[in-house]
Parts: structure tokens; C-alpha cells; sequence
């Protein structure tokens, strides 16, 4: 009796077919195999919005594979992904392949693990239509706003444009706060730092206010320099101590958004990067004595169950590894979000006691960076709580209270495995107190006046843009790396470093769509969109009269921008630069071509002069001597090159660095694998840096004592002279106090668009070279 499952990649077919055995035939579906048109809307909207689906034409060859497999088959089992798509993946494979929907033919994998495979086959039921419905109502609803927006910003501002139901709100989040940073005003303040000593340990507090206990903010100098004169000569008292215990709790197990976050935060990945190498840790890899295995469980979720299994194999692994005073005296549950589904788990490792190191050898470098990131979250998110004891106290001097506090680690619990990462860089931490008690008199050892200037919001990074639309409901856990990556692909946002920031012609979609579409970018409207969609897939609402509803509305709006905008075409205004056109003497611009962006004179057509953008990079030539310059090949790879190209050839894929060869004195350049190298071919210097890793020694079932302990409980600082509640703009240190007073600070201008002040430091002429080259894992 032949049985044919289906299941979405081929890596995830291979590892089920070991465990299903002989009688069974497993195919990959390779993701959809129906889909609207591309053409055309596909949508019947006069027709209660029926999808007219097409069989997906690169995928004629494996449609036939399938048809052929099926009618060969006795049996057939739909076990793609086990989310809405997945769902709605088998739906259209049943409509393809003439499936019956009343069978129980539908089976999902939580984890690719002979358990998980075996429980799934055990557990069959049908096609969840609901699931089904809400799929399809988000395909209709993203396919109405994208086909009808897009032509609508080809014609009013610039072809090639492309606009969608959540992509435009997360433009628009990075848009605002764009404007929020050039609309801010910085406001002066000052902080008055002292560092006392007690029993020969300095440690540092901060100025509070009166010795009453009022908070006193300090706005000016005049103001700095008047409280500085009362505390001339004063005696520093301790007036109040207050000591207690507090309880740090780990962070839940990873679902989508979260796991991006850490990702990017911690090991700097992207979110698209960070989900196919999930994808690859799901689907399995080859362990020796195992054969494939998939190493994590699902990884697009926003549940933050656990099953009691898998908990009971993680507090013996606890148990084992620490001792059993590392456990928590009852279980920790993690409550998801109202909206999350539950279908399946929270993602975790599918066998705990496959430790990071034990499969490190047969991970990548990201596979194992990953798995470990997310078996480290896990087995803390069971540890027990870190215990600190907590002390603070209130020092008087003169009519002034200073206050400082401290804690030090009683039991370091899950901090000795795991601690989440923070996407505040300049947070800070308490450091350790001298005995302190009440009544002890302090010796002055430092006061220091620090002139600050409020900071304005920050930009988005990826970590907090994905936080920003998981908690307003925006998008699903599977959308948000494709969403920021499309309104980069379309250059509506760019990259500086890790801030995401509008470009002009994002910042002009974005006000176009406000003006005119304030509902499809409005945040609460978007939410109650996906708040909808949730109630289709629990059977609450019709999917047809959710898409009426919006549709409704959305037509009418679209009419009246187009009869606002008759016969208007907004230009995206120039970027200018400082580099003059030595040919006419214009100031050049920034323009977009096929090739990515490009310097061009504004005064097309007289004068076509254009340039390369280039960016100086550190050292210099090996050759000549002249400046390095990072540059694109027309196939849009980074390299380096000479300034003096017409003159000197030199170029290379490798990154150009401020170290210098020990032997020659010339540029080293990093290649692959951090590799320092000399590119004089007469010297051949290199320097390949040694791996830095330790295999983790077992912990004993003793608890750690506070010196081992404190630095694995949290990055303490040992000194907190520069404590302020936002980032010092300007910070003046003197040991001169009067002269530090007397100095006139001013704050530096606010933060500007990039998009709107970017300049190139440098140009060349457009490399000549055609050399091509693989682009590498760094690029």
C-alpha cells in the first residue's frame, strides 16, 4: 500500500522519509503551488472578491511530479508548515490534486525529530478551513492595496514604486521618527558626580536635590555653580540606608520576533538571515549516530508554550548540569500575548541535551551561533531567579543629598547560563557598595559638574522596528524580516550601521500615503485589520465581509486622492552634495540608475557629467601610496580600490584597515576569516587570528560565590561618574571647577535625515576594471 506525504522543502523531506521508513514516499511541494497572477488583480471583486489562482508556472514540471505521485498513491498526507501559509498550502494542494476535504489527511510537525514525525502521523485531522480563510483573506486584502496603490505612486511620483498594507506602516513608523528627531530642541542640564571613600573602596553617587529628600533638577550654570558653593567645605554624612532583596526573572523561551531581535543584537544578523538559518535548524542536519535531525522546533510562532515534556528534559538537564538549587521552587509559565496562536510551541532546542558544543562540528558558524542563542534561552528561561542584595543610601552634605546605590549577587541562578540582551547601549548597572551604615562619615574624594543636553529619540534599528510592530499588532512573525527588506529593496529606507532612516523618496511616499491614505498607514487602523484576520481564523468572523468592509472604504479613498491629484506629479527632490562638477561648477546630486546610486550634475542635459560615489576608507595604497576608497562593481559587490585609478590599478575585494605591517609599515588589509595581510607582494606579511573558544566547564551544584558570580550576572560598571538620564550630548570634565563652570557649552545641532544631508567625501571616475569576483560571506 503506497502513502505519498507532501511537505513544503526538500531538507525537511529527506529527514522525514528516514523516520516514516519504506512505505512511504515523501515529495517537497517547494513552497506555493498556486497563486494569483501576477498580470492581472486576479481578484473578482464584483463577485464576493474570489481569487482567481493560476498554477505557478515555474513550477510546471513538479505540479505533473505530483499529480503522477498522487495517482500512484493510496494514501496522501498534506504535512506542510504548520502556520496559516502552511495551512493554506495544503489547501491548494488538495484543489490541485482532486484530495478529499472531509479526510483526515492533514498532519503537522511541531519538530523534525523521529518523536515529533511519530506523534504528527498519530494526531491526523482535516484541513482547517478557517485557517485556510484567513490566509486567504490577508493574500486578498495585501493584493486589493498593492495592485491598486502602486499604479497610483507610478503615476504621481515615479514608476517602479510599490505600496502595502503593512509595509507603508512600518515606512511610516521610521518616517515619523525621522521627524521627531529633526523637530526636537535639546534642553541643557547638569549632574553633579561625586566619588566618596569608606573603609579605603571609593564609590560613586549622584547628586539628588535638598537634604530634605526633594528632587532638584539643575538647568543652568549659574545654578551648577551656586549648589557647588554650598557644598564648599561641607561634611559628607550617610542620613538614610536602605537595604533589600530583589529577584531577577529570565526572559520566556524565543518566539519570531523576539528571536530576531536577540539575533540582531547580539550577533548581529539581519532578520531575513537570522529566519533561513532557523529554517535550516528546524528542517534538520546531519548528527552523527542521529542521521538529519531538526535541532529547534518551529520557528515562526508567537506562542510562549512549552511542552511538559520537553520542560521535564530541560530541569533534568538543570538538575544534572547545576543542581537542583538552580530550579525554581514551581514551575515558570510564560503567558503569550491575547493574539498569539497557539498551535504550537514556543521555540526551543527538540533535544536538550544536545548541547551547542556537542554539535558544533557539524554546524556552520551561524547554524551553531543560532542554535546556541536559542538552547541558552531556553534552558534559563527554566533556571531559577538571580538573587541581589540590594543597598542604597542617602548621603547629606550641606543643604544637598547625594544618593548611591549598589547591589551584589547572592545566587547567580539562570544569569550563569544567559542574559537578554538590551537595545539601550549606554544602559546602566549599580556597581557594588562598601559597608555602608547610618551616621558614618564619608571622605570626598571627587565632585565632577557634567554639562549634558537632552538627546532625542533614537532611530529604529531592525530589533526595535520588529518590537514596534509586534507590540502594535502589525504584521504577523513570518512578515516582519520581508517587510523590512522590501522597503529597503524599493530604497525607501537605508542603513547607518544599524539605524534604519527614511531616504527622500521614502520620506515623499511616506507623505503622499498620509495625505491621502491616512487609514492604510494608521497604526490602530492596521492593528484592527490584524486583530480581524485572528477572527476569521477562529471562526468568529467571514472572511468575504472583512474584505467588504475594508474594501469599501478603500475604494472610496482611492477615488478622491486621484480626483485631489488630477493632473499633479510630485518630484522626489535632489539629494545635493558638496562635490562640484568640474566641467560646469553646479553643485553634483545624488541619483538612483540600474546600478544602485551614482553622483550626476543637476544641469542634465547641458552638462551629463557623472560620477561613482566612492567613501574613503582607513589606510593607503601598497602601491602608490594614495587614499583607499570603497567602491561598487556594475554587479553591485563592494571592493577597494586606489583613489588614483587612472594612474594606479590597484584594487581588491579585501577590507582596507588603520593597522599597519609590522614588517614594511604598509596597509594590512582583513580577508576571509579575519585574516590580516600585507598586499605588498614583496613583504607577504599575514596574521591569521587564533579561534577564541572554550568549551564550558560544568557548574557544581554549589552556589557560585559574588566574585565568580558578578560577571556573568550582569555587566557592571565600576565607576558611575557619568550618570544621566539620556545620552550627554557634551560633557565637560575639569579638575578645575571654576574653570569647567565659566565654560560656554553650546549643544550640537540635532540629528538630520541622512537621506537629506548625506554627502560624498570623495569621487573617482568609474572603475574601469572588469574584473569579477564571488561575493564574499563578509559582503
Amino acid at each position: 500500500m503506497s502513502k505519498l506525504v507532501i511537505v513544503e522543502s526538500p531538507a525537511k523531506a529527506k529527514t522525514i522519509e528516514k523516520y516514516l521508513g519504506a512505505d512511504f514516499e515523501v515529495m517537497a511541494s517547494m513552497g506555493h503551488v498556486r497563486d494569483l497572477p501576477k498580470s492581472k488583480l486576479g481578484i473578482d471583486v464584483e463577485n464576493d472578491f474570489t481569487p482567481q489562482y493560476i498554477n505557478m508556472r515555474d513550477k510546471k514540471d513538479l505540479i505533473s511530479k505530483l499529480k503522477k505521485a498522487a495517482k500512484n498513491s493510496d494514501t496522501i498526507y498534506l504535512a506542510t508548515d504548520p502556520d496559516r501559509e502552511g495551512e493554506a498550502i495544503s489547501w491548494h494542494l488538495a484543489q490541485l490534486l482532486s484530495i478529499d476535504m472531509n479526510e483526515n489527511n492533514r498532519v503537522a510537525f511541531n519538530e523534525i525529530t523521529k518523536t515529533g514525525v511519530q506523534n504528527g502521523m498519530k494526531n491526523l485531522r482535516k484541513i482547517d478551513i478557517d485557517l485556510v480563510d484567513a490566509q486567504q483573506a490577508r493574500r486578498v486584502l495585501d493584493r486589493l492595496v498593492g495592485y491598486k496603490l502602486s499604479p497610483f505612486l507610478w503615476k504621481k511620483i515615479k514608476s517602479g514604486l510599490s505600496a502595502g498594507r503593512v509595509q507603508s506602516v512600518a515606512l511610516r513608523l521610521i518616517v515619523d521618527r525621522e521627524k521627531e528627531i529633526r523637530a526636537f530642541v535639546a534642553e541643557e542640564y547638569w549632574s553633579i558626580d561625586s566619588i566618596f571613600n569608606k573603609l579605603n573602596k571609593d564609590f560613586a553617587s549622584a547628586f539628588h536635590g535638598s537634604k530634605d529628600g526633594k528632587k532638584i533638577k539643575i538647568t543652568g550654570v549659574s545654578q551648577a555653580k551656586n549648589i557647588l558653593a554650598g557644598l564648599n567645605n561641607a561634611e559628607y554624612v550617610i542620613d538614610e540606608v536602605k537595604k533589600g532583596v530583589r529577584n531577577r526573572q529570565p526572559a520566556p523561551p524565543f518566539i519570531t520576533s523576539t528571536l530576531q531581535q536577540e539575533a540582531s543584537r547580539k550577533l548581529n544578523y539581519i532578520g531575513q538571515r537570522t529566519m533561513s538559518i532557523a529554517q535550516q535548524l528546524y528542517e534538520g542536519i546531519d548528527i552523527p549516530g542521529l542521521g538529519t535531525t531538526g535541532l529547534i522546533t518551529y520557528m515562526r510562532t508567537d506562542s510562549l508554550r512549552i511542552s511538559e515534556e520537553a520542560r521535564a528534559a530541560g530541569n533534568e538537564f538543570i538538575k544534572a548540569q547545576y543542581g537542583e538549587n538552580y530550579l525554581p521552587e514551581k514551575p515558570r509559565y510564560y503567558k503569550s500575548k491575547n493574539n498569539a496562536q497557539d498551535a504550537h510551541e514556543a521555540i526551543r532546542p527538540t533535544m536538550v541535551h544536545l548541547s551547542p558544543d556537542k554539535v558544533r562540528a557539524v554546524l556552520s558558524r551561524d547554524q551553531y551561533n543560532l542554535y546556541k542563542l536559542v538552547w541558552e534561552r531556553f534552558i534559563a528561561s527554566l533556571m531559577a531567579a538571580c538573587v541581589q542584595d540590594t543597598v542604597s543610601a542617602n548621603i547629606v552634605g550641606g543643604d544637598y543629598m547625594f544618593k548611591a546605590s549598589g547591589f551584589t549577587v547572592r545566587f547567580d541562578g539562570f544569569t550563569t547560563l544567559y542574559i537578554e540582551g538590551n537595545d539601550d547601549e549606554n544602559s546602566e548597572n549599580s556597581s557594588s557598595l562598601p559597608k555602608l551604615e547610618k551616621g558614618d562619615t564619608l571622605k570626598l574624594v571627587e565632585i565632577t559638574p557634567n554639562q549634558h543636553f537632552t538627546a532625542p529619540p533614537a532611530r529604529y534599528t531592525e530589533p526595535t522596528l520588529i518590537k514596534a510592530l509586534d507590540e502594535n499588532g502589525i504584521g504577523r512573525p513570518s512578515t516582519y524580516a520581508p517587510i523590512i527588506g522590501n522597503i529597503l529593496h524599493r530604497d525607501y529606507i537605508e542603513r547607518d550601521k544599524k539605524s534604519l532612516l527614511p531616504t527622500v523618496l521614502g520620506e515623499t511616499v511616506a507623505d503622499l500615503m498620509i495625505e491621502h491614505f491616512n487609514s492604510i498607514v494608521d497604526v490602530k487602523f492596521t492593528a484592527k485589520m490584524e486583530s480581524d484576520l485572528d477572527k476569521v481564523e477562529s471562526g468568529d468572523l467571514n472572511w468575504i465581509e472583512t474584505i467588504r468592509d475594508f474594501y469599501t472604504g478603500f475604494e472610496e479613498t482611492l477615488t478622491n486622492a486621484e480626483k485631489a491629484m488630477d493632473g499633479i506629479r510630485i518630484k522626489v527632490p535632489d539629494v545635493e552634495t558638496d562635490v562640484i562638477c568640474e566641467l560646469c561648477g553646479r553643485n553634483m546630486v545624488i541619483k538612483s540608475g540600474r546600478f544602485g546610486k551614482f553622483l550626476a550634475c543637476p544641469g542634465y542635459p547641458d552638462c551629463k557629467n557623472t560620477k561613482a560615489i566612492v567613501q574613503e576608507t582607513p589606510g593607503f595604497c601598497p602601491l602608490c601610496g594614495g587614499k583607499m576608497l570603497q567602491k561598487k562593481s556594475k554587479s553591485g559587490y563592494k571592493y577597494f580600490g586606489c583613489e588614483k585609478n587612472t594612474e594606479c590599478k590597484f584594487m581588491t575585494w579585501d577590507v582596507p584597515t588603520a593597522q599597519k605591517c609590522p614588517d614594511c609599515g604598509k596597509t594590512l588589509f582583513k580577508g576571509r576569516g579575519g585574516r590580516l595581510h600585507c598586499c605588498d607582494e614583496q613583504c607577504g606579511y599575514e596574521n591569521m587570528p587564533e579561534k577564541k573558544y572554550t568549551p564550558k566547564a560544568k557548574s557544581t551544584t554549589k552556589s557560585k560565590s559574588t566574585s565568580q558570580t558578578a560577571k556573568s550576572a550582569t555587566k557592571k560598571t565600576t565607576s558611575t561618574t557619568k550618570k544621566s538620564t539620556t545620552k550627554a550630548k557634551d560633557t565637560v570634565k575639569d579638575t578645575a571647577i571654576d574653570a569647567v563652570l565659566d565654560t560656554e557649552t553650546k549643544p550640537k545641532t540635532t540629528a538630520k535625515s541622512k537621506s537629506t544631508t548625506k554627502k560624498s567625501t570623495s569621487t573617482t571616475k568609474k572603475s574601469t576594471s572588469k574584473t569579477k569576483a564571488k561575493k564574499t560571506e563578509e559582503e
